[in-house]
């Protein structure tokens, strides 16, 4: 498929964008998992947003590989800001995300490009399994539907940000709003205006659940708050925002029934 705009890319490289915020418990195991990859034409762009832990320490010996490179924000921006950072100085044709105290499995990146590249689809996500602020695997794994079109991205957001990729070629260079929760699912109401989303049913990483300050441990309130002003921002009327809110905890609640389950090991 012809790109609508000329974007500067290297062939089938996948760009990672990884935020961190005082993950420095956790930023090194999320590193390794990348290093590990069997596809090895990738890019690393870790933005640091004003960590007051020793981040720094711990990501500088990372340094060492040339396909790592590390921002540090002047101020703290927030995820959204910092992911645009990390958007502007991708070079990969193919974007790809991991929060800095998630990990990916070792096939992640080739399986999942292999899936995409083999039916011709350009936006993706996997199956990815909870684990605790400890790290122990709780046997919980998360899915969605199989396809994703615009109506049903707006119901809910399906796809877990740690498992998603697009074609930036089709898609174009992103920037997000500066929107303090939920900007990875202001990326996903983008990218599925040019092009629908496809799950690949493997799981192929790991999802830090119930560590203090992620949006996993915020209230029901609280989400609802931001759901209502990201679809505001995302240009809907009082009206709309408010009934597509009241839709998402919904179609939150089916995926909790349909899409989330415990694995017996």
């Amino acid at each position: 498929m012809k790109a609508k705009e000329k974007i500067n890319l290297s062939d089938n490289m996948v760009s990672i964008v990884m935020p961190s915020f005082n993950t420095a418990l956790y930023i090194a195991r999320a590193i390794r998992s990348v290093q590990v990859q069997t596809y090895t034409n990738w890019e690393l762009i870790i933005v640091d947003d004003c960590s007051s832990d020793n981040t720094d320490e711990v990501v500088f010996p990372f340094l060492r590989d040339k396909r790592i490179k590390y921002i540090r924000n002047l101020k703290n921006q927030g995820a959204a800001l910092s992911r645009n950072t990390a958007l502007r100085q991708a070079r990969g044709r193919w974007i790809a995300f991991l929060d800095s105290d998630d990990v990916w499995a070792k096939n992640k990146l080739e399986k999942q490009l292999n899936f995409m590249l083999r039916n011709d689809y350009h936006f993706s996500y996997t199956r990815y399994e909870e684990i605790d602020e400890k790290s122990e695997r709780t046997g919980v794994v998360v899915s969605g539907p199989r396809h994703i079109t615009k109506r049903k991205m707006y119901e809910y957001c399906w796809p877990g940000c740690l498992t998603v990729m697009y074609d930036r070629s089709l898609v174009g260079n992103l920037q997000i709003i500066d929107i303090k929760k939920n900007n990875d699912y202001a990326i996903w109401l983008k990218v599925i205006e040019k092009t629908d989303c496809f799950l690949f049913d493997k799981c192929l990483a790991l999802y830090r659940r119930g560590r203090t300050g992620s949006i996993s441990t915020q209230g029901y309130i609280t989400m609802i708050r931001w759901h209502y002003r990201l679809f505001r921002e995302n240009g809907n009327n009082i009206f709309l925002a408010g009934i597509r809110t009241v839709r998402n905890l919904f179609f939150g609640i089916l995926k909790k029934i349909v899409y989330v389950k415990k694995e017996i090991r």
